[in-house]
């Protein structure tokens, strides 16, 4: 094999639980080079090797560490946050001998935001080994404070690209950074439901059904907004129905709120695997976000062609198309997801018609395989390096 720098990947993620909706396009498309014969290695912490995505790089030979390596911190949440500075030292030392003794030829830092992976690019700014960032996530409610900035400024001149999820989200972080990047690029990340079009269409008979599908974490989520607004009187006396999907730290406190507010149509379905099972007894999807990258599972249920009520959040509006492809809020606030939940209503005969509206649109903005593209854009990246 070729044991070039220009063969090897490291991939480094900032997410420190066991796995996160923000680890999908990094680890599909350390996969699919792994595939084509390149060399990869992976440092994330909180490794759980039984992950269905961690299994598939070991597999594929790939080499994973755990950026945890005391994991004393990990069984003791309050002697981790006591250590933080000194977990943070560790992370940072394991990077430097990896990248020493691994040599890659590039290495690619995901993060969750925008700025919590900068103390590993930094380190490879120091070092001296190119590096790319992945956003996938910018919030308006999220800044970085001063000391902070002046580290995001450093790392993201120095970066050899930066892609993000969403226009807005690059966007965003210009104005935050106070200049543009001009090697700033938007990628797309993997979806969990199957490109073909389907072409079902659930029973109505015992009235309309939503999804609302994400993490239970109603700061970013914003599930409150969405309990609020169908605690309306006229949304409680409609056949209209929605189920919420997800795990967290707040589904009780969303379950106590949902009975404080006596809402019989709304029940938790907890987290599942199989997300084109959602869409066999779901007529849509309604978001009520107050912070988005470009929502996943807004992706997959247009994809799936179902109808989407969804608040203008990160890169929601740039895929969908108010009243025609769904229905989008203008802000999340109570009234404005409220407004959109009732133009969608009065047009729910024609919900079918607009999911598959919704699934011809979003075919012409997201590629069937955006781990293999991203892979690519990945690889070109070297080949300009060595150039």
């Amino acid at each position: 094999m070729n044991n070039r720098p220009s063969t090897r990947f490291l991939f480094v993620s900032s997410n420190t639980t066991p796995w996160g909706g923000s680890e999908e396009l990094w680890s599909a498309a350390a996969a699919e080079l792994a595939r084509k014969g390149r060399r990869v290695s992976v440092l994330k912490a909180n490794v759980n090797r039984d992950e269905p995505r961690i299994r598939r790089l070991i597999e594929l030979h790939c080499r994973i560490s755990d950026l945890d390596q005391l994991r004393i911190f990990s069984r003791f949440p309050r002697l981790r946050r006591a250590a933080s500075m000194f977990i943070t030292a560790q992370r940072l030392a394991q990077l430097t001998l990896e990248m020493k003794l691994f040599n890659p030829g590039l290495v690619v830092v995901s993060q969750g935001m925008n700025f919590d992976g900068l103390h590993y690019a930094n380190a490879c700014r120091r070092m001296k080994k190119p590096y790319v960032l992945i956003a996938q996530k910018a919030g308006d409610v999220y800044w970085p404070d001063d000391s902070v900035r002046a580290r995001m400024r450093k790392v993201y001149s120095a970066a050899e690209a930066c892609y993000f999820v969403s226009e807005h989200n690059r966007r965003l972080t210009e104005e935050q950074l106070g200049f543009e990047l001009p090697h700033a690029r938007v990628v797309r990340n993997p979806f969990l439901v199957p490109w073909e079009r389907r072409s079902d269409w659930p029973s109505a008979e015992e009235g309309l059904r939503l999804a609302c599908v994400g993490r239970l974490f109603p700061a970013e989520k914003g599930q409150d907004l969405l309990l609020r607004v169908l605690a309306r009187e006229k949304w409680r006396s409609r056949p209209l129905s929605v189920t919420l999907y997800g795990s967290g730290h707040h589904r009780v406190g969303l379950e106590k709120m949902t009975s404080y507010f006596g809402l019989t149509s709304v029940r938790f379905a907890g987290f599942v695997d199989d997300v084109p099972s959602i869409w066999n007894d779901h007529h849509g999807l309604i978001l009520a976000s107050r912070c988005e990258g470009l929502p996943l599972v807004l992706v997959e249920a247009m994809l799936s062609g179902r109808v989407a009520v969804t608040t203008n959040a990160g890169g929601s509006g740039e895929i969908l198309e108010d009243g025609l492809t769904g229905f989008l809020a203008a802000a999340a606030t109570e009234d404005a997801v409220d407004e959109a939940l009732e133009r969608a209503w009065q047009r729910r005969g024609e919900w079918r018609a607009i999911g598959a509206a919704a699934a011809d649109a979003v075919r012409e903005l997201v590629p069937p395989d955006p781990a293999e593209v991203f892979a690519g854009v990945l690889r070109a990246v070297v080949q300009e390096i060595e150039n």
